[in-house]
């Protein structure tokens, strides 16, 4: 069991909360009313827009040193809906990680919808997390969280592949707006 801390309470943060209550684990939802509430979990998940992350870690440096931080943002574009906000060499989750290199960063989540999480399936496969980071004890923390809720997990490797799985999120995104897939459906993986 883990003690979980998720900032945002939107459609990913909501459905995140659910895999992990389902898996008994202790959570704390946060949100921007919640700016004096201290960060209790031991894993963090940053489940809101990626323009709102830099606030939450100015704010909250030295709360989150030594936690394992969970992003699940797609740093999309969304003036021009054309493309990535971070350089093509880059991710959202490599610049979380370069701003709290006291945290271990694990992105996950980013390539699934809040629909896909709730109901643990993608059509007729079930709904399965991406994983990517540097630390093998982080990335086993958050499996073993999302597994135990009901979800299966892939390890996409270090965090380096942080990059392609914001693009697959990204693809997937403009899809679902372009209304070619349902915000329900998504991406499944057949092993």
């Amino acid at each position: 069991m883990s003690s979980i801390t998720i900032f945002g309470s939107g459609n990913m943060g909501g459905a995140i909360a659910g895999i992990a209550q389902a898996g008994n684990n202790d959570v704390q939802t946060l949100g921007k009313a919640d700016a004096a509430t201290p960060v209790q979990g031991d894993i963090v998940v940053l489940a809101v827009p990626y323009p709102e992350v830099a606030g939450i870690i100015e704010a909250r440096r030295e709360q989150l040193a030594g936690k394992v931080i969970v992003d699940i943002t797609n740093p999309v574009n969304f003036e021009t809906f054309d493309g990535l906000t971070v350089p093509a060499d880059s991710s959202a989750a490599a610049v979380i990680a370069e701003a709290l290199p006291e945290a271990k960063v694990v992105k996950a989540f980013n390539t699934t919808f809040g629909g896909t999480l709730a109901a643990k399936e993608v059509g007729p496969l079930p709904t399965t997390v991406l994983i990517a980071g540097d630390d093998a004890d982080a990335k086993a923390t958050v499996a073993e969280f999302v597994e135990a809720g009901g979800l299966t997990v892939i390890d996409a490797g270090a965090l380096k592949r942080a990059r392609e799985l914001e693009a697959l999120g990204f693809l997937q995104i403009t899809l679902a707006a372009g209304e070619k897939v349902s915000w329900n459906g998504g991406f499944g993986v057949v092993r």
